[in-house]
Parts: C-alpha cells; sequence; structure tokens
C-alpha cells in the first residue's frame, strides 16, 4: 500500500470515502454518525494545500483510504482517518497512522492525539491496539487545545455517545550530527 499526498481531483473521493466508512455506524444504532456529512471539499483542499492530507492508494492509484492532521498544543491531531470498507482489515489505517508519527516525529512533534467514540470496536479500543492511551478529564495532558476540539464536537452533536481523547507518544526523530570529515 502506497501512501501520497492527497491531489486536487481526488477531493470528492476522500468524501466518498468517509460516507461509505460511516455506514457501519448504522449497526450500532449511530444512524446520525453515518448520515454526516464529510468536511466540504474547500475544507479538505485547505488540508490538502497545507501539506496535511495523505491517501493510501490501489494498485491503480486511486485512494482507499485518507487522513488528515492538524497540529494542536505540539502534538499532531488526527482531525480524520477513514478507510473505505472494501480496503478495511487490512492494516490500511494503521499504516497510514505511523506515516503521521514518523512525519510528526521528524518535525519534533510530541505526541500523536485524536478523540473517538469509546464504544466502538474499530475506534478506541482500535486505537488502543496501536499504542494510544485514553486522557482523563483531570489529565494534564488533555491540554486545552484538545479541551476545545471536544467542546465544538459537543456542540456537533457527537457528544451523544461516549467518547474519549487518546494520545500515544513518540519517540523523537534522531538528530544526524555533522561530520568532522
Amino acid at each position: 500500500m502506497r501512501i501520497r499526498a492527497a491531489e486536487p481531483a481526488e477531493l470528492p473521493l476522500l468524501q466518498d470515502i468517509e460516507r461509505a466508512a460511516g455506514e457501519p455506524f448504522r449497526t450500532l444504532g449511530m444512524a446520525a454518525i453515518a448520515d454526516d456529512e464529510p468536511l466540504p471539499l474547500d475544507v479538505l483542499d485547505g488540508y490538502r494545500l497545507a501539506g496535511r492530507a495523505w491517501v493510501a492508494v490501489d494498485p491503480g492509484d486511486r485512494p482507499v483510504a485518507y487522513l488528515l492532521t492538524d497540529t494542536v498544543d505540539g502534538a499532531a491531531h488526527i482531525e480524520q482517518v477513514s478507510v473505505h470498507p472494501v480496503a478495511a482489515r487490512r492494516g490500511i489505517g494503521r499504516a497510514l497512522i505511523e506515516h503521521l508519527a514518523a512525519g510528526a516525529a521528524t518535525r519534533g512533534l510530541t505526541a500523536l492525539t485524536l478523540t473517538t467514540f469509546t464504544d466502538v470496536p474499530w475506534n478506541a479500543p482500535y486505537y488502543r491496539r496501536l499504542g494510544f492511551r485514553s486522557l482523563a478529564a483531570s489529565d494534564p495532558e488533555l491540554t486545552s487545545g484538545l479541551r476545545a476540539i471536544q467542546q465544538a464536537e459537543a456542540a456537533h452533536g457527537l457528544a451523544t455517545w461516549p467518547r474519549v481523547c487518546m494520545r500515544r507518544d513518540l519517540v523523537p526523530a534522531p538528530r544526524l550530527e555533522p561530520s568532522d570529515g
């Protein structure tokens, strides 16, 4: 699976991937999540232009998954990661997250963060398997930026179901020392 920057013509396809990835929420009684519209094209393009939108592509170079990221309080915050159901359970979401982790460590960021549903099997339990840990409301690592994200999500109706903020610390990338030769 190859990971690369998203291209302008692919942005509508990213919306389609998110819609398809949302459908399984219906089986959990979360139709509102399945029906939630993906980010608008102009917002997706903003992520693309800022170099914060990556796609995983199939052998025909067609995106089957994508990841959007922001920087929040010194951490790479996963705004969205979606895998089309036809490509699910193949490690593609993990590969996108590892791609982000490697780039974030190189940029000197301290962690990956995200917010997610606690009781959805492919949400918090999945991220725990990838090394993320839940942050309690009293945790000092639950920064003001993360609290603001939680408040915005609650205003959007996502707090109807239990949610959690999660963090995965990053190992700083080794710095190359100049040689004497």
